[in-house]
């Protein structure tokens, strides 16, 4: 009897792992960790832009239509420290958003430089007439610079898993 009771009170915990199937994403080289939705794809981008010392990688996932990705790219070691880092992630964070979200259209809910670990970074969110919204964070990280963006839905499920990435993202160093 007991062990019928113990294996009824685990299984709704059981159940709720199997059903939120998240994986966590852990960078090759140990310099962060994320969760994305399972299954995820990672792919290498062989050309190379300005100032990048290093291919582009990158991971993908989705759920219930919406968009979760990651990338992070090297870049020459002088490249960020002869640049201001706050103004370095705005801008690359920022990147061609008001053209693609021209503000008469969409509500910019969070458009500000931000701190991570002691890192700087950029957040950006923009929302939808329907409640829809696109989350974009982007951080500077001695020679590397890491973005995510993520889409949801209006409903609070969307919303939370799209937060649940955004907030996820963790690096393995601290900046003084």
């Amino acid at each position: 009897m007991k062990r019928l009771l113990f294996v009824l009170l685990l299984w709704p915990a059981f159940a709720f792992a199997q059903a939120d199937n998240w994986q966590t994403v852990v960078a090759p080289d140990l310099r962060f960790r994320l969760e994305m939705p399972a299954p995820v794809n990672k792919s290498t981008a062989d050309d190379r832009e300005k100032g990048h010392s290093a291919p582009r990688v990158a991971w993908e996932s989705k759920r219930d239509g919406e968009m979760f990705d990651f990338d992070y790219v090297d870049y020459d070691p002088t490249w960020f420290t002869s640049r201001e880092s706050r103004d370095m992630a705005r801008e690359l964070g920022r990147g061609e958003a008001e053209k693609a979200f021209p503000r008469g259209k969409y509500k910019y809910v969070r458009d500000d430089n931000v701190v991570l670990q002691g890192w700087d970074g950029y957040a950006l969110d923009i929302e939808d007439a329907t409640g829809a919204s696109v989350m974009m964070r982007t951080y500077i990280v001695k020679d590397r610079l890491y973005r995510l963006l993520v889409t949801s839905k209006a409903d609070p499920a969307s919303k939370s898993a799209a937060q649940r990435f955004v907030d996820s993202f963790r690096l393995a160093e601290t900046r003084p």
